[in-house]
């Protein structure tokens, strides 16, 4: 049994290998592929694999593209970092739309949905998958933050924030006017409950709005230095491993 993983961040497709080979050693990893041009050379003179682990975007186009070139394609798994994508997915006969960063209990269902499936082609995807679909992309996401100040309540508008910055175990809200207040919220919970359209996790420490972006700039080892507004008096780095996400958020 073979699979390709397409994804053009080098420390996702690792992980995503090392991942598939701890659950589903019995699938070899026949290729991993980077980009739209490298995965049609790739197909072009190799067999078609039994299943395809595919990134939408990639650096030279989108992983639509691979597929349309194919026509009759194996069973896709998509791996994406945006959930708009996953009505278009579910056109394509996608057997699962897991998001990045990839959860193991949801790539091992995932693979165990193929291992029931594998026989057909193109496996129809049933309701429960259906269902998951649709509320990735009718999720509901925080519209607002209720802030103590002294003795009394602010609300602000996820409008209104430019960016939450994790300060000695506290996170702190900065609104574009300047204004910061504490938070008993972590980093990983916002992730989840703002709309990654217009708010990004750069970093440990960070997660922006697209508003507050004012310049980027070119960093050593692959990174990306940032001027925010309000501006900080700390370094603001895009991590290494964050760097090409964030480039196709600040592009969509």
């Amino acid at each position: 049994m073979t699979a390709v993983i397409i994804e053009d961040e080098n420390i996702a497709s690792r992980r995503l290998a090392n991942l598939i080979g701890e659950l589903a050693p019995q699938i070899e990893i026949a290729g991993q592929i980077t980009s739209v041009e490298s995965g049609r050379l790739w197909f072009n003179s190799n067999p078609l694999p039994d299943l395809i682990f595919l990134d939408i975007q990639l650096n030279d186009g989108y992983g639509f593209d691979i597929l349309d070139f194919l026509k009759d394609h194996p069973p896709v798994i998509f791996t994406t970092a945006y959930n708009e994508y996953a009505i278009r997915g579910f056109k394509y006969n996608g057997l699962d739309y897991l998001l990045k960063p990839i959860d193991k209990k949801d790539l091992k269902n995932a693979l165990d949905k193929y291992q029931r499936n594998h026989t057909d082609t193109n496996p129809p995807i049933d309701q429960d998958q259906l269902e998951r679909i649709q509320s990735l992309f009718n999720k509901e996401y925080k519209k607002r933050f209720m802030i103590k100040v002294g003795n009394h309540f602010n609300t602000f508008s996820v409008e209104d924030i430019a960016y939450f910055k994790s300060h000695e175990g506290i996170i702190f809200l900065y609104s574009h006017s300047g204004q910061q207040y504490p938070i008993e919220y972590s980093i990983d919970q916002l992730e989840n409950i703002l709309d990654p359209v217009h708010f990004f996790r750069i970093n440990r420490k960070f997660m922006i709005s697209v508003k507050a972006v004012v310049e980027i700039h070119s960093y050593f080892n692959s990174r990306l230095l940032l001027k925010l507004k309000p501006s900080n008096e700390e370094q603001i780095i895009v991590s290494r491993e964050r760097t090409s996400n964030f480039k196709k958020w600040l592009d969509l």
